[in-house]
């Protein structure tokens, strides 16, 4: 299959100044910049609950394994208590820990949207799973649709400040499961060529998509190289319970080297403990022993690091991914994940309003930014979910990549040299000099490279903002975002290889 060529690319982007002006990169922001600034848990505090973790796996262990995995986490020195619950002891987990798959990549259909999720490097993407399409103009909500993830995914290939796209809504308009999982892979993979994400209900399901996965590669091996999706797993039902199919999707996964995202997803206060620290303790209990378990199948396997502890809202029980304490959880678990040296994804701009809105705007922000200093490798929900993940937004997706820009330009910091000092520069303006740095070469040169400018945001003066006809964001937002849609269709799957996907499996997308 031949796919198209494109010029430059992101280390096209990143190249060094060769102008005369000082070396650094030539752009404000890029995918993988450095976090790693802010640290919710000090280094004792990283210890404790890695030590709490562990004592969680030795002695309270967990239960509904399956006899494979009660097997092979046996095997490795694992045991079984009288009441079925799987123990790992501290010096197996230990040991296996140190097998866990690092320095891997998640690959693009097309390499130069390759992402490396290694140290702090940071890259914002989508997920969820919205049942409902907020429409923001008429205030009206609906049933999600296969088109609908299907042009998410195109937003998201559109959008420089997505990294990565898994699957945002549910295909409702598809019942029969196995229909519904295939359909929704391949409106990842033929909407964007960036990394993408799905999930799968059954290892069954996850076997003919291995099948769809490897036409568009070009085949078992190459698939294997190569592989353009991550399959997200919540593999553990909190507290402490394995999920039988979920266990066989990882098995699934180790057999043909397809990347994991291994997601704990516990409630604060309703399925983990109320404390923030407890909360943290058990999710990672809960992701080391899928990291084990994978390890244990297959040595060094690309799996991440996904302990999601969510919060809920006390007073109601409801979900609250909008909540500050939601930001603190996502940063201290980028942390638990740096600790054990394994590439970590965390959940992020869940707000809890329905609307793009100023509660949107706030919730979205902190969330995000807080995941984002703290060097969370992969943050997912970062556009366009709404209602704490029952909602979704297309035009929010257009919103939400200006916001990440932003983010992205905070986290990066800013760069202390005799040059950035601009000593001289400040000599040359005030004495003898204009007496203002606008039009001075070290200003011209540092445009791009210092200072990210978002497309939407609104920047004029208030009289300005009054005398003109398009005073509002959102409307610009959904004007912009009809324009993406109305571009022609991504081509990087050949319509050969889109043909033979067709005639082979049940693609309903039109």
């Amino acid at each position: 299959m031949s796919r198209p060529k494109r010029a430059g690319g992101r280390s096209a982007r990143r190249l060094e100044r060769a102008d005369g002006a000082g070396s650094g990169p030539t752009e404000a922001i890029w995918p993988g910049i450095a976090g790693g600034r802010y640290r919710a848990l000090t280094g004792i505090e990283v210890k404790m609950i890695d030590e709490t973790a562990i004592r969680i796996l030795e002695e309270i262990g967990l239960k509904g394994a399956t006899p494979a995995c009660i097997e092979t986490v046996c095997a490795a020195g694992g045991q079984m208590t009288e009441d079925g619950r799987l123990l790992m002891p501290e010096p197996m987990v230990r040991e296996v820990l140190k097998t866990a798959g690092r320095g891997f990549k998640l690959y693009g259909q097309l390499p130069e949207f390759d992402i490396d999720p290694s140290d702090t490097r940071i890259h914002f993407g989508t997920s969820g799973a919205a049942v409902h399409i907020v429409d923001s103009e008429t205030r009206e909500i609906r049933d999600s649709t296969l088109r609908d993830l299907y042009d998410m995914a195109r937003l998201a290939q559109a959008l420089p400040n997505l990294h990565m796209f898994q699957r945002t809504v549910v295909a409702r308009d598809l019942t029969d499961p196995r229909e519904m999982d295939l359909n929704t892979a391949y409106a990842c993979l033929k909407g964007t060529a960036k990394p993408t994400g799905t999930s799968f209900g059954s290892p069954d399901v996850m076997e003919e998509a291995v099948e769809m996965l490897s036409i568009i590669a070009g085949g078992r091996e190459a698939l294997r190289s190569r592989p353009p999706i991550c399959v997200s797993t919540c593999f553990i039902v909190p507290p402490l319970t394995f999920a039988e199919e979920a266990l066989g999707v990882i098995e699934c996964a180790a057999r043909h080297g397809i990347p994991l995202k291994l997601v704990s997803a516990g409630q604060a206060g309703a399925t983990s403990p109320a404390p923030l620290a407890g909360a943290v303790a058990q999710q990672t209990a809960e992701v080391l022993a899928g990291i084990v378990y994978v390890n244990l199948l297959n040595p060094g396997h690309p799996a991440t690091f996904g302990a999601l502890p969510f919060v809920s809202d006390l007073r109601t029980g409801a979900m609250s991914g909008g909540s500050a304490e939601q930001g603190l959880l996502m940063a201290a678990c980028a942390q638990m994940a740096q600790f054990y040296d394994i590439p970590c994804a965390v959940s992020a701009g869940m707000t809890d309003s329905k609307m793009p809105d100023f509660q949107a705007g706030y919730e979205k922000g902190y969330t995000e930014l807080l995941a984002s200093l703290a060097g969370a490798n992969l943050i997912y929900e970062a556009a366009g979910m709404y209602g704490s993940l029952l909602g979704c937004s297309l035009e929010s997706f257009v919103l939400d990549n200006d916001m990440i820009g932003s983010l992205m330009r905070a986290t990066r910091g800013f760069e202390v040299t005799p040059e950035t000092l601009a000593l001289e520069t400040i000599r040359d303006v005030c004495v003898g000099g204009p007496g203002h740095f606008l039009g001075h070469e070290q200003t011209l040169n540092r445009m791009q490279s210092d200072y990210f400018y978002p497309a939407l945001a609104d920047r004029r003066t208030p009289q300005e903002w009054a005398e003109a006809d398009d005073r509002s964001l959102l409307e610009r937002a959904r004007q912009r975002t009809a324009e993406l849609l109305a571009a022609p269709e991504p081509d990087h799957i050949a319509p050969e290889i889109d043909a033979e996907i067709r005639s082979r499996f049940p693609i309903r997308l039109s």
